[in-house]
């Protein structure tokens, strides 16, 4: 007896290969349709990159011509504030060197020069005495500050007055040398620093310059 062997059922199997396909189509089509998606998305990502990037340099440049346009409106506040500086400084100077040589008739300086120059050896100008009064035989190197209130001040005269014997100025020449320092305000800490120094000081006061008493046991000092 022969034995039977069962006949598959093609069509069943058909059907599941056909949903199988279909089911793939599917997937492959939401494939297709999330990598559209994600190309779009990059696409918009690398827009706002390129239009921040160009916010951010818009932004600098902006930045940068604010900042230049500030720096310009520095520059022309310290030029004025410079001139001006220098405006106060010459009229204070100016004031004081007025009838300075009134201020010591024991002396006799009845002659005054302002801006005298200090040459050394190579004629180059080291430095300048702001007034300088003068007779026979004695000079007096007096440095003007708008403001003496700092002790830097009466160390730089200090070395001025060495330059000036190192190099002496035509008028200046064989006289006994002596020094002050004078201030349109005048710090009482540096007058008392200027005095150890043997510099007499005097202040202008209104529009006279007022010699301010030297302690007791002063001695100015002879360079």
């Amino acid at each position: 007896m022969e034995t039977m062997q069962t006949i598959p059922d093609w069509r069943a199997t058909a059907d599941e290969i056909w949903a199988l396909l279909k089911e793939t189509d599917l997937i492959v089509k939401e494939n297709a349709r999330g990598f559209a998606e994600l190309r779009e998305s990059q696409k918009e990502t690398d827009r706002i990159i390129k239009e921040t990037d160009r916010i951010i340099k818009e932004n600098a440049l902006r930045q940068a011509e604010r900042s230049a346009e500030l720096d310009k409106r520095i520059e022309r506040v310290t030029a004025n504030v410079g001139g001006l500086n220098r405006s106060l400084g010459e009229l204070i100077e100016t004031l004081i060197a007025a009838r300075l040589w009134e201020k010591f008739p024991e002396y006799g300086l009845v002659r005054a020069f302002q801006r005298v120059p200090i040459h050394d050896e190579t004629n180059r100008v080291r430095t300048d005495i702001d007034i300088l009064l003068s007779n026979t035989d004695k000079v007096m190197a007096v440095e003007v500050k708008r403001e003496l209130d700092d002790k830097r001040d009466v160390d730089d005269h200090l070395k001025r007055m060495e330059l000036i014997r190192k190099y002496p100025p035509l008028e200046t020449v064989n006289k006994q040398l002596l020094g002050a320092m004078a201030g349109g305000v005048v710090n009482p800490e540096i007058m008392g620093y200027a005095y150890e120094a043997g510099f007499y000081v005097l202040e202008l006061t209104g529009e006279a310059v007022h010699l301010i008493p030297p302690p007791a046991g002063f001695t100015p000092r002879q360079w």
